[in-house]
């Protein structure tokens, strides 16, 4: 794992066994065992804080202990610039609220977080298990699905266009260009896809704010920042945010654990047979397979767990080394839903902790209880090689399912 320190040009703060060889967007044997590819990072012998010459050159975070405080820390560790390499999130330091620090942070997430409170989840709830339902019916005797064309790329972007009160028509034009940004195919720059969701979303958010209606918009739209309403142009970047962040991240996770339970049919049989299991089996699932890299940089010189940190140098914080720390949780690989005490950072912790934790909650919780209500077996299609594409956000390349039409139930 440690580079040829004679082969690399590291800061002097940096002691040569501190290096690692490892690419935080692409892991050394991550296509085919991504989860395993980030456990070599917690090897005996290797620092809880190691630095890496990939991606212009930064730390890494390897223990939930420390992913905790950092992610929390903000006056040490700011989310000033959140993107590796440092280049490129210096050109995108402008997003709220994730690039803002407290106090300036505070007023936009509270503009955000009547939208994701507990009572405003639990009303969207019929509409989520509805859309649920609708999908899987379209393809449920077919005995055969695109596990991502069919249903995880359709979802969670159907249940933010009813958050937002966004016609349902649009959602494939939104969706394509919000995978734009988060899996780009070099067609269009991140400014052009970025430019591309504003354009649509600013007239929703004036017709918003001439017209309030009862919806997530209209309170993003229409909200207070401290005493002033918010900024026409901040509304706009917030509902955008919400668009790139929630959508993208539900896709994976749905894409994940599906993937799971398709090839270990004794814990779908645990979760068919006891369907009151599903909300601890989502929590176990998310502390299994987080998907998030981001960044934060360092705020003043400091010794912090043995590192020599230079003020403005990279943190990366990879929320998929959290809940795999055998510190925190025994057998970290093992997939358990009886699993009690577990940690994990897979939403973040902190002021910048993800405000539609609940929602992706929900989702999944809606949809394992929905499939396996109606397809309780199912396997992957043996022509589909399961790969995965390392990133900001981690995804499985393709998902492709097959199943016996006759075991399935309208539900």
């Amino acid at each position: 794992m440690n580079v040829a320190t004679a082969n690399v040009d590291y800061p002097s703060n940096v002691r040569p066994e501190q290096i690692v060889d490892f690419d935080v967007f692409a892991p050394e044997g991550g296509r085919e065992d991504f989860y395993g590819a980030w456990k070599k990072l917690h090897a005996d012998g290797l620092p809880e804080m190691v630095w890496t010459p990939h991606n212009g050159g930064h730390w890494i975070a390897t223990r939930i202990d420390l992913l905790d405080e950092i992610f929390s820390d903000h006056d040490l560790f700011s989310s000033r610039v959140i993107l590796l390499p440092k280049e490129v999130g210096e050109q995108h330091k402008g997003l709220l609220p994730t690039t803002l620090d407290p106090p300036e942070h505070r007023g936009y997430r509270n503009v955000l977080n009547s939208g994701f409170a507990p009572r405003a989840i639990r009303h969207l709830e019929s509409d989520i298990r509805q859309l649920t339902a609708d999908l899987i019916e379209a393809f449920r005797l077919k005995g055969h699905c695109d596990f991502q064309k069919e249903f995880a790329g359709i979802l969670p972007i159907q249940v933010f266009m009813t958050m937002f009160g966004l016609p349902l028509e649009d959602s494939a034009k939104l969706k394509k260009w919000s995978d734009d940004l988060t899996r780009p195919d070099g067609s269009i720059t991140m400014e052009d896809g970025i430019a591309r969701l504003k354009e649509y979303m600013i007239v929703h958010v004036l017709a918003r704010r001439e017209n309030p209606q009862d919806d997530l918009l209209s309170r993003i739209a229409n909200g207070k920042v401290g005493d002033n309403d918010i900024e026409v142009d901040a509304a706009n970047q917030l509902a955008v945010q919400v668009l790139i962040a929630g959508v993208d991240t539900v896709v994976n996770f749905l894409d994940f654990a599906i993937v799971f339970l398709a090839r270990n049919p004794s814990h779908r049989k645990q979760l068919v047979d006891n369907p009151e299991l599903v909300p601890a089996g989502v929590e176990e699932l998310f502390r299994r397979f987080p998907l998030v890299t981001i960044g934060r940089e360092v705020a003043k010189d400091m010794n912090y767990h043995g590192a020599e940190l230079k003020r403005g140098e990279m943190v990366a914080l990879a929320t998929v080394l959290g809940g795999l720390d055998e510190q925190a949780n025994p057998e970290p690989m093992k997939v358990d839903f009886n699993r009690h005490g577990a940690r994990h950072v897979t939403f973040g912790t902190g002021p910048h902790r993800c405000p539609g934790a609940l929602l992706a909650r929900t989702e999944m919780r809606i949809a394992l209880e929905e499939w396996l209500k109606r397809i309780p077996e199912f396997d992957l299609d043996p022509g589909m090689a399961t790969t995965i594409t390392g990133g900001i956000t981690a995804s499985v390349d393709e998902v492709k399912l097959v199943w016996d039409p006759a075991t399935t139930s309208a539900g």
